[in-house]
């Protein structure tokens, strides 16, 4: 783990295959030390293990990993608080959506973002892009 200050925490991990192994074991430990709901957590390693999956397919760089859970202590008040996930690669392209048949292999990580998260999107960073998306917290 990079950093964590108790409402964030950040990871990187090489662009290895046990990344996306690594990856759900950190946000799961995470998301559990946070107390937060056992099926946001799974929602949440779910995600994150297909947005690192395509990091790992087609990015040769190292892949962050970043959660940021909102404050409910009062100090900020969240209108409707989210826990926000973030995975960046190197690689500045965005990723596109593409249908997947019924015997595709692959090519549903975006489409289970896409239907899962509250909000999601990609933003351009200085060495290459970030996925990110919002999953509502339980009771919201």
């Amino acid at each position: 783990m990079i950093d964590t200050d108790g409402d964030c925490a950040e990871w990187t991990f090489p662009a290895e295959a046990n990344a996306v192994r690594t990856a759900r074991h950190a946000v799961r430990e995470t998301l559990r030390a946070w107390e937060l709901d056992a099926a946001l957590g799974d929602v949440t390693v779910l995600l994150v293990s297909e947005l690192v999956t395509n990091s790992l397919r087609y990015a040769s760089g190292p892949i962050g990993v970043r959660l940021v859970r909102p404050r409910l202590d009062g100090a900020e008040p969240a209108p409707h608080p989210a826990l926000l996930v973030e995975v960046s690669d190197p690689l500045p392209d965005p990723p596109t959506e593409k249908p997947a048949g019924p015997e595709d292999e692959g090519g549903r990580g975006l489409g289970l973002v896409a239907c899962s998260a509250r909000r999601w999107g990609t933003r351009k960073g200085r060495t290459g892009k970030t996925v990110w998306f919002e999953l509502a917290l339980p009771g919201e």
